[in-house]
């Protein structure tokens, strides 16, 4: 796993249904969605609001997306980060 130095946040983006529950294919040319998941805070990170495991929005257009062991995640700074769902 990744640790992000500084005032980074390594988000993990959550994969969109493809399909409904009944078997509809969803076209691509829908927005995609700016919620993910905490995955790791970095050190210099100070009275963030939200934790490891937290749902975040966070800006469009804003960080660093990778793919990693299938999973693609995004790496952004501390303040990129608006809302967490509670």
């Amino acid at each position: 796993m990744l640790q992000p130095l500084h005032d980074y946040v390594l988000l993990k983006k959550e994969k969109e249904e493809k399909t409904t529950a009944s078997g509809i294919i969803l076209t691509s040319g829908k927005e995609k969605s700016k919620l993910a998941v905490v995955a790791s805070i970095g050190a210099d990170v100070k009275d963030a609001g939200y934790a490891c495991g937290d749902k975040v929005l966070y800006k469009e257009y804003s960080g660093t997306t990778m793919q990693l062991d299938d999973e693609e995640f995004i790496v952004i700074k501390d303040e990129d980060i608006i809302a967490v769902s509670k």
